[in-house]
């Protein structure tokens, strides 16, 4: 038994032992996963302080960096309302200058007025003193007379207005021969002012049958489209194109009036194209203006090659085939001036065929009778004729010398130096001068508008001049970045002025300034 005992004995103290080393072995491993936590939580609180230093630091610089933009946006607008504050200001000074200067002259004038009553308050007394003077002097003479003549007062007194009533029958005839006189020459004033009213009112008549359009509609309700929202559309078309246009009672049916042949073509296959599109207003408008223009030059081309495969004409000048083409808008004395031209380059190669002059001759003179009227339809306007304006652009265009000077030579404004100018001068005058070729007041018409609107182009910030109306208005566009609505103001009186001082013209002129301000920004 004992040795059981003493085995059970060792059994126990082995377990206790062993109970103790794993207690001793579990408080180390115990503190080692404890420290290593600790530095585990120390490493993670590091890092988050670390983390959270760096966010702080971008959260600062973002702060920084949207209170710089809100600032700067604060500034600017700041500077924006210092400018607005500072043009009110300065409008404000300029209407208060203005008001002074009123005044100014207001007591200015007051003070004359005043100064006037007191002169004539001195001139009425002493008008006063005369005439009591003057009434006593007259009864003493009256008396004097009744003495030396033996007259009585009234005797007298018949004599004196036999003696008045003669001398007032004497001034009444010199003042009826002077009234006689006034009224012949006012009446041949009004003569000569009836006259020009009865020419300006031919003129008209012939005006409406050359200067106007019409455009038929498919209904009446396409007018108000066409009017727009307050004439919105109405005035962009009139503006972009130069066109008048003239919306009233005829049914389905829309007037296009300019004297420009040109403008008139463009307004109507504009006014086509929108009405067929159907989406119309301002900013379509000036699109499809801008897109009929450059349709127009390639017909204007298409006209002027069309023109001289019919001539049999070859090798000319690209800018002499447009100016060709662009004959065919324009018109001399009422005659158009494409059909004068090829009528006159066919006269010429006639008469130098009858004359026998060869084949080479007869050419060149086709070629000048189709272009000596080239001078009329410029890209720019000049202060040369349009006979040397001609030549010059022909020579410009390498033609042979004598069509140049055929050109410069059919009005006797250069030497002739070939045998086909003189013959380009006698067809042109038999082309312009049968019956009913010319209507000579319609080209002075017609010279008097383009005079009006080069006139309003000569002033700076002018961007558009439009004559309408048969020369009664003048529509001057100018540019809101550099004419001001008082400048507006200022600029129509001086061309009126201008106008009045500078051309002749019966009626009445009336110059209407249109000043428009676009703000265009761009939403990306």
């Amino acid at each position: 038994m004992e040795p059981t005992i003493v085995a059970s004995i060792i059994g126990v103290v082995a377990i206790l032992i062993g109970i103790f080393l794993g207690k001793i072995i579990f408080a180390k491993n115990t503190q080692k996963q404890i420290e290593e936590a600790e530095q585990t939580a120390k490493k993670i609180v590091d890092d988050a302080k670390a983390h959270a230093e760096t966010l702080k630091e971008k959260k600062i610089l973002e702060a920084k960096e949207h209170f710089l933009q809100l600032k700067s946006e604060h500034e600017k607008e700041v500077i924006l309302r210092n400018q607005k504050i500072g043009e009110s200001e300065h409008r404000l000074k300029q209407q208060q200058q203005s008001w002074n200067d009123k005044n100014a002259n207001l007591q200015k004038q007051i003070n004359e007025n005043e100064q006037l009553r007191q002169n004539l308050d001195k001139q009425l007394e002493v008008v006063n003193i005369k005439r009591t003077e003057l009434e006593r002097h007259q009864e003493e003479h009256i008396r004097r007379l009744e003495k030396v003549a033996n007259l009585s007062a009234e005797e007298a007194k018949s004599e004196l207005v036999e003696l008045v009533k003669e001398e007032a029958r004497t001034k009444a005839m010199a003042h009826v021969k002077e009234i006689m006189e006034e009224a012949k020459l006012n009446a041949t004033k009004e003569a000569k002012k009836i006259v020009i009213q009865t020419i300006q009112r031919t003129a008209a008549e012939q005006t409406i049958e050359n200067a106007i359009t019409v455009f038929n509609l498919e209904s009446d309700e396409l007018k108000g489209q066409i009017i727009g929202r307050e004439g919105r559309n109405i005035r962009a078309l009139e503006a972009a194109t130069g066109v008048d246009l003239i919306i009233d009672d005829t049914p389905e049916a829309i007037v296009l009036s300019c004297f420009d042949p040109l403008r008139r073509e463009v307004a109507r296959l504009s006014l086509q194209r929108l009405v067929q599109d159907g989406r119309i207003h301002p900013a379509r408008i000036e699109e499809i203006v801008e897109k009929t223009r450059k349709q127009l030059e390639e017909q204007v081309m298409e006209i002027g090659e069309r023109t001289i495969i019919e001539l049999g004409i070859h090798g000319l000048h690209k800018d002499l085939v447009r100016m060709v083409g662009k004959m065919r808008f324009r018109s001399s004395y009422g005659q158009n001036l494409l059909m004068h031209s090829k009528e006159t380059a066919n006269l010429c190669a006639i008469m130098a065929s009858e004359l026998g002059l060869g084949q080479k001759v007869v050419k060149l003179a086709k070629r000048a009778g189709l272009l000596h009227d080239i001078g009329k339809v410029p890209d720019e306007e000049t202060e040369l004729s349009h006979a040397l304006l001609g030549a010059r652009l022909a020579e410009k265009c390498g033609e042979h010398p004598a069509v140049v000077n055929a050109i410069g030579a059919h009005h006797d404004e250069m030497e002739m130096s070939f045998i086909i100018s003189p013959i380009i001068q006698a067809c042109d005058a038999i082309s312009g001068a049968r019956p009913g070729a010319r209507r000579e007041m319609m080209q002075s018409y017609l010279q008097r508008i383009k005079d009006l609107e080069s006139l309003a182009m000569a002033y700076n910030g002018v961007e558009k001049a439009y004559a309408i109306q048969a020369g009664r208005e003048l529509r001057v566009i100018v540019e809101a970045e550099k004419v001001s609505d008082a400048d507006s103001d200022r600029l129509s009186f001086e061309i009126a002025d201008k106008i009045q001082k500078e051309m002749q013209y019966p009626g009445q002129i009336k110059v209407t300034v249109i000043r428009e301000l676009r703000a265009v920004n761009i939403a990306r």
